[in-house]
């Protein structure tokens, strides 16, 4: 029998000691204020058991780690139709580069760096009514948990500096990969990346790619197929040109996000989000993935 609360406890007294937490996102304005020194862990089992330390129920901007939440949604809308508008490929290149989007004549490598995720959020706006609102209703009923919201601050802060998505957008629009107006697509985009949300939260919401797609609250959202799918987009893809060293040194499907959030799911055992707001030069939380690996170090739990 795993003592999970004790491995979780060791982790936070080992990562909190470290003096090299990583730098704040400062290119999106409102996340720059973030306390550096915040630090939470929640770990949910298939077995519906929780365990937590540290600033666990604190919100934050989950940032990219909504691009497999989009992505879950995407599929269970248009299933597998969506892999004739991007690829599964790892992209090698940070989660902003537009190089490869040209070169490849507007197909995405996969849908977890930006221009991915800007099709996904294309895909969303044509087949939802209200694509904002039934988003955030779709991640309230996956956690059972209609409390979470976006951060409107956030969201406008992304709008005025967003250049970058602004120019991946209309690349996409100049190969006929983008359907909606850039404007629309990239409003609705902006608030998925803006949803404020906390470990236990994410945790919550990530339990169906832990268990073959049934959310929470016992409902079937993808079939196993797709749940497996994401798995795996998430192993390759989900830390940009960083995703071969969270394989190699962490060994779980997972998500990061600028705001310094990590989620991770073991199939058929368990869900567990991190949050730590320093990123290390690639972007992904510093002592986020030092805390991953030693959780998996310490259960002896990972997909290896």
């Amino acid at each position: 029998m795993i003592d999970y609360q004790a491995i979780l406890n060791t982790i936070y007294a080992n990562v909190t000691q470290e003096s090299d937490k990583g730098e704040i996102a400062t290119y999106i304005p409102e996340l720059s204020g973030v306390d550096p020194n915040r630090f939470g862990m929640h770990l949910k089992l298939i077995s519906g058991e929780e365990f937590a330390v540290g600033d666990s129920e604190v919100g934050f901007s989950i940032q990219s780690i909504s691009k497999v939440l989009t992505l879950a949604m995407a599929m269970s809308q248009v299933g597998s139709t969506i892999w004739e508008r991007m690829d599964v490929e790892p992209s090698g290149n940070p989660f902003n580069h537009l190089s490869l989007l040209e070169l490849e004549e507007g197909i995405p490598r996969n849908p977890l760096i930006n221009s991915g995720a800007i099709v996904i959020a294309d895909i969303l706006v044509t087949q939802l009514k209200n694509p904002k609102a039934d988003f955030l209703k779709y991640v309230q009923d996956i956690t059972g948990d209609s409390s979470i919201s976006y951060n409107l601050k956030v969201a406008q802060s992304e709008k005025e500096t967003g250049f970058n998505n602004y120019a991946a957008a209309n690349l996409l629009k100049s190969f006929d990969n983008l359907h909606n107006s850039v404007d629309d697509v990239l409003d609705f985009y902006f608030h998925q990346c803006s949803l404020e949300m906390s470990c236990s939260q994410i945790a919550k919401a990530f339990f169906m790619f832990a268990n073959k797609g049934v959310c929470l609250r016992d409902v079937g959202r993808l079939t196993k197929t797709q749940a497996k799918r994401i798995n795996a987009i998430m192993l390759t893809c989900g830390f940009y040109d960083e995703a071969g060293e969270f394989a190699f040194e962490v060994g779980l499907p997972g998500k990061s996000g600028v705001g310094g959030g990590i989620a991770a799911s073991l199939p058929h055992e368990f869900s567990i989000s991190v949050w730590a707001p320093g990123l290390n030069p690639q972007g992904n939380s510093k002592l986020g993935m030092l805390a991953l690996e030693q959780f998996t170090t310490l259960t002896k739990q990972s997909i290896f």
